[in-house]
């Protein structure tokens, strides 16, 4: 299939033309990619998270080594790309890595990409035409989806029981959690919206802040500053890092942690947490095991969709993590619907008008009172002239 976009660049060749910027881990080149940059990725099932990271970062284009639709499950990130105008040119194989440089200036004419005049690599354009093709197919494969997240779920719980049911292996924390209400922000689904719709409530309550990897950003870009930070240190800021925030690196089941070592380069003293679940899982976990009274979940997994939609043994371990986390858990969206400012802007301004009136009626009260409003009216009617006087 041919992309439907196709645009001329300065040097009349046909075709979408930009600078190469290659990385196998989507999200860690989302935050490379300068607008008009063709973005190369090796994302099999993309998703919509990792879509949208791209899409912020307004490439010029998107080209795949793997399949974007696989066929396991309907996953979201292709329709993502191309609802917003971005032309995906999909599975054209691994060996682009090898025959395009970072930094090197592509040409992407109909399905095939060019080096100057060689040819390099042929794929396939998707549309959403044939992106709605691919995701009709896919619902076949989600019982099958739904078996394996069955699987994994068991060998999760069996190999990080105690972790789950006992808090073993979770690490002490400077950061006070004990009755507190806590924020653990991911920067996923919808992550913007939700922070700019907490504002009150974070203003209010004044919660424990959690930054997992890249959400720390995030909290400093709505002008808040985390408290603690977790994760595996590859979508996460040096500013960030250095905000001081305190940092927990999360690392693999057999011990390695390969964030740690940058954290330390920068001279920041942190913990490691080992587990297999997720990053966002670990944050919670710890919230939970250390005493928070609320862990309020913003751009993190909530319906069945998102769940899948990752499409990773992972999701098990953030399926029983909820579990365990039980009540304490609540999604930013509803904490939105319930939570009202206890003072709102009508009832302030009455609250000045009503005490504006008792003094008014204690003054008018005593003859030393109403002397003094008798003034104030004077002074009033004086100024009045005045403004009247400069309009005449």
């Amino acid at each position: 299939m041919k992309l439907a976009t196709l645009r001329r660049r300065p040097e009349g060749l046909p075709g979408i033309g930009g600078v190469a910027r290659l990385d196998r881990r989507t999200t860690r080149l989302a935050g490379r990619i300068n607008p008009g940059d063709i973005a190369i990725i090796d994302h099999v099932d993309l998703d919509r998270v990792s879509a949208e990271a791209l899409v912020a970062a307004k490439p010029a284009m998107v080209i795949n080594a793997q399949p974007s639709i696989s066929g396991r499950f309907p996953n979201l990130g292709p329709a993502v790309l191309v609802d917003r105008g971005i032309p995906l040119l999909d599975n054209v194989g691994s060996e682009i890595f090898a025959a395009v440089k970072e930094g090197t200036k592509i040409r992407i004419d109909g399905d095939t990409v060019y080096v100057g005049d060689a040819p390099v690599a042929r794929g396939t354009g998707q549309d959403h035409e044939s992106i709605a093709a691919l995701m009709t197919e896919a619902k076949g494969g989600l019982s099958a989806q739904m078996e394996a997240f069955a699987v994994n779920t068991s060998e999760y719980m069996s190999r990080d029981r105690e972790l789950l049911l006992e808090g073993v292996g979770i690490p002490e924390a400077r950061t006070s959690f004990a009755g507190k209400h806590v924020v653990v922000v991911v920067r996923g689904y919808d992550y913007q919206k939700d922070l700019k719709s907490l504002k009150h409530y974070i203003r209010e309550f004044k919660p424990v802040l959690v930054g997992v990897d890249g959400g720390a950003d995030a909290l400093i870009e709505a002008g808040l500053k985390p408290h603690l930070i977790i994760g595996d240190m590859d979508a996460v800021s040096e500013a960030a890092l250095a905000s001081g925030a305190e940092v927990i690196v999360h690392a693999y089941s057999d011990g390695r942690a390969p964030g740690l070592a940058r954290v330390q380069d920068l001279g920041i003293e942190a913990a490691t947490f080992r587990t297999a679940g997720t990053s966002e899982d670990a944050a919670m976990l710890l919230a939970d095991e250390h005493g928070a009274a609320l862990i309020v979940a913003v751009g993190t997994h909530a319906t069945l969709n998102e769940f899948l939609d990752k499409g990773r043994a992972g999701m098990a371990s953030t399926f029983l993590t909820r579990l365990r986390v039980g009540g304490k858990l609540v999604d930013a969206s509803g904490v939105t619907r319930l939570y009202r400012n206890r003072i709102s802007a009508a009832a302030l301004l009455l609250l000045v008008v009503a005490a504006l009136i008792a003094v008014v009626a204690a003054l008018a009260a005593s003859e030393s009172g109403r002397l003094y409003l008798t003034d104030i009216g004077h002074s009033l009617d004086h100024v009045l002239h005045r403004i009247q006087d400069l309009f005449s």
